[in-house]
Order: C-alpha cells, then structure tokens, then sequence
C-alpha cells in the first residue's frame, strides 16, 4: 500500500526520456530500448574502439556497447549515472552488455574487471565511481572478480571533456599507476570505463597496469562517442 502511494504520487522515470515508465518496465522505457544505438563491436575484431590504440598500446579486445551522440538518448544516461547518482543505470548496462561479452570470453577469456579509477579528491566530491555498477554487473555476469584497489590515480585532474586530443595527451600522462603483487602476475585484466573518446584515458591505465609481469589488457566501455 506505502509502495503504491509512493509511486502514484513520485512515479519512477524513464533514464532517457523521462516518460513515466510502466510497471514492467526498469530505468528505460521500452521506446528507449528500442532507440539506442548499439554498436555491435564484439562481432568485429577491428572495431572503431580498437583503432583507437593502433600504434599506441598493445591489447587483445576493445569494445563499446553503444554509440554516445550529443543530445541523444545515450548522453541523458550518462548524465544522469555521472551526475545524478544513478548508479542503477550502470547496473542495467552492464547486465545487457554481459551478454555480448559472452561471446568474447569464450575466445580470449577475461579474468579481472578493473575500472577506470577516480583520484580520492574527486571519488569524496561524487561519492562514488560511475563506472562501478557497469563493471561489477560485467563482472558478475562473466562470474570473474572486480577488484578496484589494483589500479589508482596518483594525481588529481579536471574533466578533460574540453579539451582538446594533444592536451588530453599530455595531462593525462603518469598518472596512474599500480599495486604490484605476484598473485596478479600472467593475468588478462578487462580495463571498464563510461565514454570513449580520444583513448587517452584508458592508454594511460592500461600502460600502468601492463607493469604487471605477463599482464594482458582488454577494453569494455558503456558507450563511444560518435565522431
């Protein structure tokens, strides 16, 4: 009865359209569902997200699982997940996108999840990391660990949104690094972020993470941006 009320009178939204969503529906409406991008990258081994680190740092897979465009329905959810503390909606992502991923672990099979990590100033001023329920819903889905205290950023930065590929570059630099540890030795790390743009970001992570004797790097973000 106190659940009906609640509803009847703060009715849960839609993550991307804000329509009033119907009862057997969660985060999305089905219309959203429907009208978001997918990319389809784990079927093409020489994707879009791969191309980004041609010539720059050696991985096994890089994929995305939907397309990010300004305004778009993609941009609303990232937005709110990053912003607004709506951390249901990296758990949703993650468990659609398990299942592609799937497919991929069957061929070269992951062993950790690592997310991308947020310097502890910048973690204390959002209170959490957006890229947190993505990863862990991947990993349970891959029925791999998660483990966010291997990799962390040393320095603390601005969002680099603004900026452009050659100051990305450069700011981004050295500043992460690794715990180093023997029982992580010879293991195929799956490096998770929200946006892929440049790849400077997940460049910079996986060169730290690559200080761990026979460490293989994979890549797995929620969304791309399309340029």
């Amino acid at each position: 009865m106190f659940k009906f009320i609640i509803d009847l009178f703060f009715p849960k939204v839609c993550s991307g359209c804000r329509s009033v969503l119907m009862t057997n529906e969660t985060v999305l409406c089905t219309r959203c569902r429907h009208e978001i991008p997918l990319t389809q990258y784990y079927l093409d081994p020489n994707n879009g997200a791969v191309k980004k680190f041609y010539g720059k740092i050696e991985i096994e897979h890089a994929s995305a699982f939907v397309y990010f465009n300004k305004k778009g329905i993609v941009q609303e959810l990232i937005h709110n997940l990053k912003y607004k503390g709506h951390e249901e909606i990296g758990v949703v992502l993650g468990e659609w996108y398990v299942e592609d991923l799937k497919e991929l672990q069957l061929k070269t099979p992951f062993e950790m999840i690592i997310p991308v990590p947020l310097h502890p100033k910048k973690f204390k001023e959002r209170g959490y990391n957006q890229v947190a329920s993505f990863g862990k819903a991947l990993a349970e889905g891959l029925k791999i660990p998660y483990d966010d205290s291997i990799l962390y950023r040393t320095k603390y930065s601005k969002t680099q949104s603004k900026k452009n590929l050659l100051g990305r570059s450069e700011n981004i630099e050295n500043i992460f690094d690794v715990i180093l540890k023997e029982e992580n030795h010879n293991k195929h790390f799956l490096i998770v972020d929200d946006v892929l743009t440049t790849g400077a970001t997940l460049e910079a992570c996986s060169r730290a993470l690559l200080k761990i004797q026979g460490a293989k790097i994979s890549i797995a973000c929620m969304a791309m941006a399309n340029s």
